[in-house]
């Protein structure tokens, strides 16, 4: 089955850029109403559409419908709030530019993506991931030595500004 075209989506949907909110211009089925809100959450936490009988993300339709054509790898919601639908908030990504911009584990000990307590000895280990290599920086005494490489090697590496916030920051 071929993907839904930008003009089909903007057929059959609004997309409004400045709150992320959809609603359908035609009815569909008997739920699926015109000037309904367009879209139920799936177990993931996405928000998805289904149009002429096939399921999309609505971060991506909204860069079709903004754009003209789906984008070429994945949409980053720059928040981290994956149901943050507005044009602001998103932008077109390699898988590798997306993890980069993570938020950081609910159990994590230190509270910063990327350092960790080293149980054996004690001290904070500081680690990056770079083009799929794990890099070590460093064993620190202090917490705070540790985020401050862990910082510094974001910076470096290209890192986004928001990567290792707290989920719900």
């Amino acid at each position: 089955m071929r993907n839904i075209t930008a003009d089909e989506a903007r057929e059959l949907l609004h997309y409004e850029p400045e709150t992320g909110v959809f609603t359908r211009r035609v009815k569909t089925s008997s739920r699926a109403k015109a000037g309904s809100a367009a879209g139920t959450v799936n177990g993931r936490g996405y928000l998805r559409i289904r149009l002429t009988a096939k399921q999309y993300l609505a971060h991506r339709l909204a860069w079709l419908i903004m754009t003209g054509e789906f984008p070429p790898e994945q949409i980053d919601h720059i928040n981290g709030v994956i149901t943050d639908n507005r044009w602001c908030n998103l932008r077109s990504v390699t898988r590798q530019e997306n993890n980069r911009n993570r938020a950081v584990r609910r159990d994590s000990a230190s509270g910063i993506m990327g350092v960790r307590k080293h149980r054996p000895t004690g001290p904070w280990v500081a680690r990056i991931t770079v083009d799929g290599r794990r890099i070590n920086l460093g064993y620190f005494k202090d917490l705070a030595d540790a985020i401050a490489a862990r910082k510094l090697a974001e910076a470096k590496h290209g890192y986004h500004e928001k990567s290792g916030r707290r989920s719900h920051d």
